[in-house]
Parts: C-alpha cells; sequence; structure tokens
C-alpha cells in the first residue's frame, strides 16, 4: 500500500470523465505554477548471458543502455502525443538512470521528471520507464524473446495540491 504524505486524500471522482461520462482534458488554467516532480521505475528481467551482452558492450545493435536512455528522455517529451488527455509539458528536467542488477538478472529502469507548472508529471515519468524498458527489449529481443518488462509503478510524486506521495516498498 503506498503512503499519502499528504493530508489531503485524493478524490474518488475521475478527473478525465465529465458528468456525461465522456473523456476530457481537465482544466488546469486556475491551477497556479508549482514545482513539481515525479520519479517512476522499472525493471527488464533477463537471462544472465544476456545481461553480459549489455554489460560487455556486445549487443548486435549497439550501446542498450545509452539507447535506452535517450529513448526515455524523448519518451517524457512527448507523453502528451502519445496519452491522450495528457496536457503538453515544458519539462525542465528528466533523468533516467538504468541500473544492472545481477540478481534479477537485468535492468532497473528509474526516470525522475520535473516541470515547474500547473500540473503534475507522473505520466511523463511512467511514460519515460516504459520506453526505456521496451528500447532494452529491442535492442537484444535477437538473442533473447522471453525477456520480461515488469513491476512499472509511480515510486514518489512531489508538489500540487495533493501533496507528497511516496511508495511503499
Amino acid at each position: 500500500m503506498a503512503k499519502e504524505k499528504s493530508k489531503k486524500k485524493a478524490s474518488d471522482a475521475l478527473t478525465h470523465i465529465d458528468a456525461k461520462g465522456e473523456a476530457r482534458m481537465v482544466d488546469v488554467s486556475a491551477k497556479p505554477d508549482t514545482e513539481r516532480v515525479a520519479v517512476a521505475e522499472g525493471r527488464v528481467v533477463m537471462t544472465r548471458k544476456t545481461l553480459d551482452l549489455i554489460v560487455k558492450g556486445n549487443a548486435a545493435k549497439g550501446d542498450v543502455l545509452g539507447t535506452a536512455r535517450v529513448a526515455g528522455i524523448m519518451a517524457a517529451k512527448r507523453t502528451s502525443e502519445l496519452i491522450p488527455l495528457c496536457h503538453p509539458l515544458a519539462l525542465s528536467k528528466v533523468t533516467l538512470d538504468i541500473t544492472l542488477d545481477t540478481k534479477l538478472p537485468g535492468c532497473r529502469v528509474r526516470a525522475t521528471v520535473k516541470v515547474k507548472g500547473p500540473t503534475g508529471v507522473e505520466m511523463e515519468a511512467l511514460t519515460a520507464v516504459s520506453v526505456a524498458c521496451l528500447t532494452i527489449y529491442d535492442m537484444v529481443k535477437a538473442v533473447e524473446r522471453g525477456i520480461q518488462i515488469e513491476a512499472i509503478r509511480l515510486v514518489e510524486k512531489k508538489g500540487g495540491k495533493s501533496g507528497h506521495y511516496l511508495a511503499d516498498y
């Protein structure tokens, strides 16, 4: 279960559905610009042999981690083109960290996205992680088709009316 650091509870109402039950983009024009940060994570699980190819830099398509990092950053910037009701945002910062984990075996992907604006960046962080994980898969699928992408989730959110959210581990 997640911890809500804020005293305010999340609303039970779906904000992207109007009174008629139709999809709508939320009007954020009256909301103040505040600094907002979101952190998301995910995992790409593979065999040790495939992980070794990534570590040694021997993947046929090239630099797996560098390519995935750039793909995740690009995806965060284009989230509103992919998720229909997301607002286009001028992101202040996107970082994408990929760590190799021999215990999985595989890669742990973590994105941090920051903006100063009237709406949050959770979707941008989740999109960055998702696309980075998909890119890792794409880069090594020729040697292993059974790779699993899993546990993509929001880890932390700061800023805005709803306050601070921190997921339990």
